[in-house]
């Protein structure tokens, strides 16, 4: 008895004291600096990056997002499962203790009974009770035991990683596709008021024409031009209307139910978002760490598939008591302590092949964890790019707009005059639009690849 209770307290020991399995190793070499970067400044702490677009608005709708999504709800319930995981690969890592409690009555229903049968014709119902506990445990000498619940933790921590990477997705999109619908507010605004300016050369033009001062021709392309820009209304107020039904879903309701406060697009703001350094990266995007977590699970499991390929022993205590009477069943106590050695001998193959096929499962994730770290440099490098070209295109963008609005005043004012001709007019006009339209989509695209930064930097998630 001594010497199986040693032998089960060692293998516990041995079972508590195991070592977590070393952190994987991608063996790719971080860059010092980004390519694009315009300055290596420390990143900052954006644990809220969306308050940087100072719109209280969008703060509102991010924690709608948040309660209302079902995809993170998902996500969270995904994370509860992962942890249940655990529970139930760790369970083998201590004895198993099952209790038993019977009653059994054998009654002798017509002749005089025979040997196997307690009863006779005198006494024709024999009753026998019992209880007993057993303990029954499993010597993880290889470490398969302890390596599936390494293996279960993982999966915990690459869901959790999941977790984090659904919800920096979700609101990026619902920064996204509000401030899209900003901008689309903002481009019908302009398309309203180039319509009104358009429709005012067109009563100038129909005056002249009636004057006998204007030409049919020069009539009918004023006409043409209203009516493009008529033609235009409706299909920035379905995109404006799509990006809205986007963000009722992102949201996790009907669009019927989305309430909006108004608010102008000039008044949103980015900030200078500085993206630190490249070997930071690894420890801010979670989906870099989702790819870690389960490159370290595969890892746990080469070792479980090889212990099974191993020799097993399973020791086994019970202690039980019986008797004729329920009153008595306490009274008659015996133990019992046996030990067995499973190992496999032929198996067709089939072990050898889990142990190739988990592997092969490891070689998978690291190439998976590896091009997740190269992608998650693309990612920043190309919003860093897109930053830093949009701020250029949008400071010569200003000054063609300037010159723009110049011109069609000039246009228009010589025209009235009668020095100009009304093609002159109508240049400067479709000019005039398409850099007042430019100017909003350029102003998105910067607001659009400031989002994109924040993301490809992890947001606000750090690795706890």
């Amino acid at each position: 008895m001594k010497a199986h209770l040693t032998l089960l307290a060692a293998s516990l020991l041995l079972a508590a004291c195991a070592s977590p399995p070393p952190r994987p190793d991608s063996g790719l070499q971080a860059p010092s600096a980004w390519q694009m970067a315009s300055k290596a400044g420390a990143l900052q702490d954006n644990q809220q990056w969306w308050t940087t677009f100072a719109s209280p608005q969008l703060n509102h709708l991010i924690e709608q997002a948040r309660s209302g999504s079902y995809d993170l709800a998902s996500a969270v319930a995904r994370v509860r499962q992962a942890q249940a995981s655990v529970v139930i690969a760790g369970a083998p890592l201590l004895p198993e203790l099952k209790g038993g409690l019977n009653a059994n009555r054998q009654k002798l229903l017509r002749g005089n009974g025979y040997s196997q049968l307690d009863a006779d014709s005198d006494n024709k119902a024999v009753d026998y009770f019992d209880a007993s506990l057993t303990a029954t445990y499993e010597i993880d000498f290889w470490g398969g035991k302890q390596a599936a619940r390494d293996s279960a933790e993982q999966a915990v921590r690459a869901s959790e990683f999941d977790q984090a990477t659904v919800e920096l997705t979700l609101l990026s999109g619902v920064a996204t596709a509000y401030t899209q619908l900003l901008s689309l507010g903002e481009q019908q605004r302009i398309a309203e008021l180039n319509l009104a300016n358009a429709q005012s050369v067109l009563m100038l033009v129909q005056t002249r024409h009636d004057a006998g001062s204007a030409t049919r021709l020069e009539l009918a392309q004023q006409k043409s031009l209203v009516a493009a820009q008529q033609r235009q209304l409706p299909e920035v107020q379905q995109r404006a209307e799509e990006a809205l039904i986007t963000l009722a879903a992102l949201l996790g309701q009907p669009v019927q139910a989305l309430r909006l406060s108004p608010q102008s697009f000039d008044e949103l703001r980015f900030a200078t978002i500085a993206a630190g350094i490249p070997s930071n990266l690894l420890s801010r995007r979670p989906d870099i760490a989702s790819a870690e977590a389960q490159l370290a699970a595969a890892q746990a499991d080469i070792i479980v598939a090889r212990a099974a390929m191993l020799p097993s022993v399973t020791l086994t205590a019970n202690l039980g008591s019986g008797a004729n009477q329920a009153s008595d069943i306490l009274r008659n106590p015996f133990y019992n302590l046996t030990g067995g050695l499973i190992a496999p001998i032929f198996n067709n193959g089939r072990l050898s092949a889990e142990r190739d096929k988990a592997t092969a499962r490891q070689e998978e994730l690291l190439q998976t964890y590896r091009g997740a770290i190269i992608n998650g440099f693309a990612d920043v490098e190309k919003a860093l790019s897109s930053i830093r070209r949009l701020d250029e295109q949008r400071q010569w963008q200003h000054e063609e707009l300037t010159q723009a609005q110049t011109a069609f005043q000039i246009a228009q004012s010589r025209y009235e005059a009668g020095a100009e001709d009304l093609l002159t007019v109508l240049e400067t006009q479709r000019t005039l639009y398409a850099a007042q339209d430019l100017n909003v989509q350029l102003r998105q695209a910067r607001i659009g690849a400031s989002i994109a930064l924040y993301k490809a930097l992890g947001g606000g998630w750090r690795e706890g």
